[in-house]
């Protein structure tokens, strides 16, 4: 079994705060796609550096575990170009790690 791990910030590269009917929207359409999503709202912190210059965002994690890893690889490849678009972002965090569940 896979996890995968989003991690989506909670706002614009401008500072505006990202629409909560996009987070509502996303967690739909994992359920739809995956049939079970966690959604974890509370926010949390993340940080990272670039060109000398570190970087701070408040996010949102979404997981999802699924068997069917390699469908799920492609779908998320293509969800993380989306999501870049969509959320105005250079970059969009997705993990992927081998689970198991008892």
């Amino acid at each position: 079994m896979k996890e995968y791990d989003l991690f989506l910030p909670l706002t614009y590269n401008d500072g505006m705060p990202i629409e909560a009917k996009i987070f509502k929207a996303l967690r739909l359409r994992l359920l739809e796609q995956f049939d079970g999503v966690t959604f974890f709202p509370q926010p949390n912190e993340g940080y990272w550096r670039m060109g000398g210059v570190t970087y701070k965002d408040e996010i949102v994690v979404f997981r999802v575990v699924t068997a069917r890893h390699a469908r799920a690889r492609r779908y998320f490849k293509e969800l993380k170009e989306e999501l870049k678009k969509r959320l105005k972002q250079e970059e969009i965090l997705i993990i992927e790690r081998d689970v198991e569940a008892m």
